[in-house]
């Protein structure tokens, strides 16, 4: 294997991933504009969070940020699965105009790029005078490439670059803007597709644990002016590995765990093997769910809580192939999870925390998308959002104003890979078509039915036809994604 170049390593590397400038302890800008600092956890589930019902998976911290903030019920994510969900979010087009629609690799390192000509959630804030930083799982580019994120607005970027290196949580090396900076203690056995990446032979860093300490040095380093701070978190996808201590909340004293398990033998999708799934995986959340309380802590501790928004998400719904969703009720009331264009797929917690900015202990229905994001932190930051964005400013909602919020006509969704369908929402009507383009629809009515159990098309074929056009007239066809 090269040798990697002598780059910032774990600790060294994260005064140096905070940015420039020295620290201000209690210094308070004259400046409205809020820090945003938007976490996405990647594959966890609308029922695996406390403020959303969950019992087994224990997560004070985000449940904390819930009584101090607003959870939202209704919030979708821009797709069922990584990538496009991504795009969605970065863009603030759904997926029926966002670039990027599916997950498409790039050996060895990296999905297709995001095109130059994108327009970014960073670049609007950047340009708005943020110091911006992305740290966690991209996929959106390859090193050097169009979409990397240091092109695409990010002053800062620290994690991994392509999808297929952060199925593992013990890589050699992550990225530190366009080069590789090695975690002390990994070795690993080499993915022919993407060196350095596969399962672990050695653990001395968790990358999870490099990412959020990063994390918390970049807010140090720039208490003093506005930023944002993206942090699109590796865990829980689907491998399931995390630091020892982090299993002892799920093991009895003996070692065995507290749930029932079907031992993982890593037989079917190369993952690593593992004996207790189910633990492992809530031991996974509950680490997240550990820095979020590091890093709303720190916020505080700094006296940046009333400069500072927090926004917690899921790029899509759970995944299903190692632990066992249903043991958690990972996908909540919800039929389907991750690559379904169900609510299981695509509707995923949202919690917002901004002490004087969002009110607190609120629960709110208000429906809205990930797309919506690019345009409300733009308000936010005092700018303007690209006009060629499908997303609405969501600032009144976030504010308690809803009667001044402008609303969606409809919301909708498109996925490719080996299931190819389309979605659309308008008000209480959701509809589903499988294949995409020319697949029987499927009509349900949310309130009435939120699991998607009966569908109504038979019974409602004018609103069937009237879901039909939506969907034909909320996409543009794409070169690189052909129906």
């Amino acid at each position: 294997m090269p040798r990697l170049p002598i780059l910032p390593a774990l600790f060294l590397g994260a005064l140096l991933v905070g940015g420039c400038g020295s620290p201000q302890d209690g210094a308070r800008r004259a400046d409205d504009r809020p820090n945003v600092i938007l976490v996405m956890a990647d594959d966890l589930g609308y029922g695996d969070v406390g403020a959303y019902g969950q019992t087994k998976i224990h997560t004070p911290a985000l449940d904390a940020l819930a009584g101090e903030g607003t959870v939202f019920t209704q919030f979708y994510s821009g797709s069922a699965v990584c990538a496009p969900a991504r795009s969605v979010l970065m863009t603030g087009q759904h997926t029926g105009h966002t670039p990027i629609r599916d997950n498409k690799e790039i050996t060895p390192i990296g999905q297709h790029p995001l095109p130059d000509s994108s327009v970014t959630m960073a670049e609007v804030l950047s340009a708005a005078g943020y110091r911006t930083a992305a740290m966690g799982k991209w996929g959106l580019g390859p090193p050097g490439s169009e979409g990397a994120p240091t092109r695409q607005g990010f002053d800062v970027f620290y994690g991994y670059l392509g999808q297929r290196r952060a199925h593992h949580y013990y890589p050699e090396f992550l990225f530190y803007n366009g080069e590789r900076a090695p975690l002390p203690g990994n070795t690993v056995e080499d993915d022919r597709n993407s060196p350095g990446s596969g399962p672990p032979i050695t653990r001395g860093t968790y990358s999870h644990d490099a990412i959020a300490d990063s994390a918390l040095a970049f807010i140090r380093r720039n208490q003093a002016r506005p930023f944002f701070l993206y942090l699109p978190f590796t865990i829980p996808h689907v491998d399931i590995a995390a630091p020892d201590a982090a299993w002892a909340p799920y093991r009895n004293e003996d070692g065995t765990s507290i749930f029932p398990e079907t031992p993982y033998d890593g037989g079917s999708y190369g993952y690593v093997p593992v004996d207790q799934p189910n633990a492992g995986y809530a031991a996974m959340v509950t680490r997240m769910d550990r820095d979020i309380g590091r890093i709303k802590a720190l916020v505080q501790q700094l006296g940046l809580a009333e400069d500072t928004i927090i926004l917690f998400t899921s790029d899509n719904g759970p995944t299903w192939i190692i632990y066992d969703l249903e043991v958690f009720d990972s996908n909540g009331p919800f039929r389907g999870h991750k690559r379904d264009l169900y609510e299981g797929g695509i509707r995923v917690p949202m919690i917002a925390w901004g002490p004087g900015r969002i009110p607190a202990g609120r629960r709110d229905d208000t429906v809205w998308a990930m797309w919506d994001l690019l345009p409300t932190l733009a308000a936010y930051a005092g700018t303007a959002a690209p006009a060629d964005i499908d997303g609405l400013s969501f600032v009144p909602t976030l504010s308690g104003t809803p009667e001044a919020q402008a609303q969606h006509t409809h919301l909708y969704w498109e996925i490719y890979g080996p299931n190819p369908a389309q979605a659309v929402r308008a008000g209480r009507w959701k509809a589903v078509r499988t294949p995409l383009g020319d697949g029987t629809i499927e009509l349900y009515d949310l309130m009435s039915d939120p699991a998607e159990q009966s569908d109504l098309s038979a019974l409602y074929p004018a609103v069937s036809r009237r879901m039909d056009s939506l969907m034909s007239a909320s996409r543009t066809p794409s070169a690189l994604f052909p129906e």
